[in-house]
């Protein structure tokens, strides 16, 4: 049985970008048939491209960015919680000039298409250049952060940009957890102005990010012995777009694991005789997710009604998600799976209805700033057999009591249904500083190099901005990047001409700074 809402493929552009090759080595053969610029940004690149980085597992990576900044006499420092700090004098003259920090995060999201064979431990990220835009299609590209650390090592290795004293910042574990931020001490930092080069809009200065939380189901379960006879279904919502679940939460697009549940509390509440044994969807908190299945035993014959409430419910959410999840499908399958437990009845009723219930997407648009939202948040992951419930949702917001009040309301919301939820360690929000001088440089600058006004905003997003500011107080800091589309979802893009705007942007600043 197939029910199925399906989008055809769209044609695709000639050209595989096979990206990876060593720092100090020219790029594949196939890329300078485009003429990428500037040339040095997309050679560092392509070493990320290369070189796997799974959040928590940016060792091989940063040993290859400190091996290549020693070759080329640079400083470097590498912290006890795997930060790497590569640090260039200034250029004559400029000595006697505050110190510069470039920041950026060595991991990346890693998310896939189903039907991909790519290994995120081991195999390099394959892109194609397509009208003007660097494409991965079944994976993640990684230009979130990847472009942003490459802009800070071509500033490292030109020596045509007159600037301050350079430290360059490349944190660890951004994606996951800030880990690399938050291990980062008060020593080890001269500068006291930061670039942080991790925003997706070109043409924008960010001088404020959300703060956020992680909400933690963790719950053992009563579990009873599968009915006999009964037959194994496979339901799965797939197709979705997913994306960032910051930057991307205002746009309505459909949660995979918000729907699976949706559909079977939906088959609950009509009568239709199921048991549930087991659920998966998403794989990061900070993404949104795309795909989620749930395995169920159905008595036999009961096909027709199973199908009729389908039928019907994937008919419903397909008009909602009408022009903006078009690729939206529910489909429900013979498996052969045949577990020998589920969670008993009670339990199963219990977990379908906390996760129904489960807030999703935006809370509060802020009244502060216009256009932005204040506070939401995403579940991202869910994992449930016979035996426990684990699930993971993510809250952001620009004021850190909002987060707490919303991440303590889901926790709330789990305990009441007897699933034990916790809080894990908070990070803060960046407060925007209007006054920023370095802000004021950025946009003279601006002005000067491209004879326009840049926009300056605020964005739902955390960026480690915020947990800086709570160890260097006085730091003043902004942060820009090129335009990027579709971060943490399969077909993220770079644009790549805003890239070559980004470093024009940057070297200018440098001189000016």
């Amino acid at each position: 049985m197939s029910l199925a809402h399906c989008l055809w493929p769209s044609a695709r552009a000639s050209g595989i970008v096979e990206v990876g090759n060593a720092p100090g080595a020219p790029m594949d053969s196939s890329i300078p048939s485009y003429e990428l610029e500037p040339a040095a940004v997309w050679r560092h690149f392509a070493t990320l491209s290369r070189i796997p980085r799974m959040s928590g597992h940016e060792q091989v990576l940063r040993d290859e960015i400190a091996g290549w900044a020693r070759q080329h006499g640079l400083g470097v420092a590498v912290d006890a919680t795997g930060n790497l700090v590569i640090s260039k004098p200034a250029t004559p003259g400029r000595e006697d000039r505050p110190g510069v920090v470039l920041q950026g995060h060595l991991d990346m999201v890693c998310q896939k298409n189903a039907a991909s064979t790519h290994d995120f431990s081991r195999d390099p990220i394959h892109a194609e250049l397509r009208d003007g835009w660097l494409v991965a299609d079944d994976t993640t590209l990684g230009a979130d952060n990847g472009i942003g650390v490459a802009l800070a090592l071509a500033a490292l290795e030109a020596g045509d940009i007159a600037h301050p004293s350079l430290e360059v910042l490349l944190t660890v574990d951004e994606e996951a957890g800030m880990t690399g931020a938050r291990g980062l001490r008060a020593g080890a930092l001269r500068g006291r102005r930061l670039i942080n080069i991790d925003t997706e809009d070109w043409g924008e200065f960010y001088l404020g990010c959300a703060g956020g939380a992680d909400v933690v189901v963790d719950a053992p379960l009563e579990s009873e012995a599968a009915p006999a006879g009964w037959q194994a279904l496979r339901v799965t919502v797939e197709g979705l777009k997913g994306g960032h679940s910051g930057v991307d939460i205002h746009l309505q697009r459909g949660n995979a694991i918000k729907l699976l549940v949706r559909v079977l509390h939906g088959l609950a509440a009509d009568g239709v005789p199921f048991a549930l044994a087991a659920m998966e969807g998403g794989t990061a908190r900070n993404a949104l997710p795309r795909e989620a299945g749930a395995l169920i035993l159905v008595p036999d014959g009961n096909g027709a009604g199973l199908r009729q409430a389908l039928t019907r419910t994937a008919a419903e959410i397909a008009e909602e998600l009408a022009g903006v999840d078009d690729g939206f499908a529910l489909r429900a399958e013979p498996d052969p799976a045949r577990p020998e437990h589920v969670p008993d009845a009670a339990t199963a009723r219990r977990v379908l209805a906390a996760l129904h219930a489960a807030p999703h997407g935006v809370r509060r648009m802020s009244t502060r700033v216009a256009g932005v939202v204040e506070t939401s948040d995403n579940l991202g992951v869910l994992r449930l057999d016979a035996q426990r419930l684990q699930a993971t949702l993510m809250v952001r917001s620009l004021l850190d009591a909002g987060t707490r009040a919303l991440a303590d309301e889901i926790v709330a919301l789990f305990d009441l249904a007897g699933l034990p939820a916790s809080v894990s360690e908070p990070y803060p929000g960046w407060a925007p500083n209007p006054d920023s001088a370095l802000l004021a440089s950025f946009l003279q600058v601006y002005r000067r190099e491209f004879g326009g006004e840049a926009a300056v905003k605020v964005i739902h997003a955390g960026l480690e901005c915020g947990i800086f500011t709570a160890t260097w107080p006085d730091m003043d800091m902004i942060s820009f990047g090129p335009t990027i589309r579709g971060a943490h979802a399969p077909g993220e893009r770079v644009e790549v001409e805003s890239v070559g705007r980004a470093w024009r942007l940057l070297a200018a600043a440098l001189a000016e700074l």
